[in-house]
């Protein structure tokens, strides 16, 4: 049995690798062409000093306290050179992937599906020819057809999976927007390029709030649609906030979720005060004691920039600071002519 080892580098860019059991980091990197700082590889100069964000592993004892220090150690810093992994992991690499002879993946795929949920909302499903490793809220890039243009959606669909999907805002005048609404046919091909992103699902230690603004639900989804493989053993609530009652979409598969993971509720939040929905206003408004439990919580928020300000702001006036807090901002964009 191999591990499935996620190397985040400062760039944004996330490379997965193989390591095999009993060996290092560092060797499995080096085995798949990725060269990860080093120097001396024996657990003395701290060269290859790197952070293990996620996953389980063994330093052993063949380095000297110059190299690593107990401190550090408990923070999770890891030599690379040291570190056998004994589950997947996700490593922090203070640099950019380019630096270390790797670059960012490419793929290439053909269009299944493209709906529109709402009149701000589309769902695109793609087929790959391989399944692409990704962790669970991270982004890939996708080239607009017929231009050079490049717009950033996050995975909806769950890792490792062939087919994929996206929920993308539908922007009027926007480059693709206008292409996946008027030209988008089964069949057509698309570039990516990816993973990316520091926005990804950590191991649930604590109760976990999800804060969704709109098509910001793509990345909370694929979230959710990993653990509805895993155990979950800690409550996890999500507040969906739209504008208008016709922006609420995939609402059956948040049902349906909700009865595949134990302990999982959503709740949609609708700002029209003409909406049907019995939460009415912004996600803010229906922060509880509970949803909060005195800033013992992990939260992840992904909506456009007023909401996460607005988020962080509320928070600062009720004085809690979350043990974990993890957000992404997006921003539609515009064509040129727009």
């Amino acid at each position: 049995m191999s591990y499935n080892i996620a190397l985040n580098f400062e760039d944004g860019v996330t490379r997965f690798i193989r390591c095999n059991p009993g060996e290092t980091v560092l060797d499995a990197a080096y085995r798949q062409k990725v060269n990860l700082p080093m120097d001396c590889s024996d657990g003395v100069c701290g060269t290859c000093k790197c952070r293990c964000a996620s996953g389980d592993y063994d330093l052993g004892d063949d380095f000297i306290d110059e190299a690593l220090s107990d401190d550090e150690a408990e923070q999770r810093q890891v030599l690379t050179c040291q570190m056998v992994p004994s589950s997947d992991c996700v490593i922090d690499v203070p640099g950019v992937a380019s630096a270390c002879k790797t670059a960012i993946s490419s793929h290439e795929a053909k269009v299944i599906r493209c709906e529109s949920l709402s009149p701000s909302a589309i769902e695109l499903e793609l087929e790959l020819a391989q399944g692409i490793d990704f962790l669970p809220g991270q982004y890939v890039n996708i080239q607009v057809p017929g231009g050079p243009h490049q717009r950033a959606y996050s995975f909806s669909s769950r890792p490792g999976d062939t087919r994929v999907s996206f929920l993308i805002r539908n922007v009027p005048g926007g480059l693709m927007s206008g292409w996946l609404t008027g030209r988008a046919t089964p069949g057509q091909g698309l570039s990516l390029t990816g993973p990316m992103g520091s926005f990804w699902l950590r191991p649930l230690q604590r109760p976990t709030l999800m804060l969704a603004g709109g098509t910001g639900l793509a990345p909370l989804l694929s979230m959710l649609r990993q653990l509805a493989s895993a155990e979950v053993c800690w409550p996890v609530t999500l507040l969906y906030g739209v504008t208008r009652d016709e922006d609420l979409v995939l609402s059956d598969e948040l049902d349906a979720l909700a009865q595949q993971i134990s302990g999982f509720r959503w709740l949609p939040v609708v700002a029209d005060d003409k909406s049907s929905c019995p939460q009415k206003g912004f996600v803010t408004d229906h922060f509880s004691d509970e949803l909060l439990n005195d800033g013992e919580v992990d939260i992840y928020l992904c909506g456009p920039p007023p909401m996460v300000d607005a988020v962080l702001g509320n928070l600062r006036e009720r004085g809690i600071t979350p043990v974990g807090f993890h957000y992404e901002k997006f921003a539609p964009s515009q064509s040129a002519a727009a």
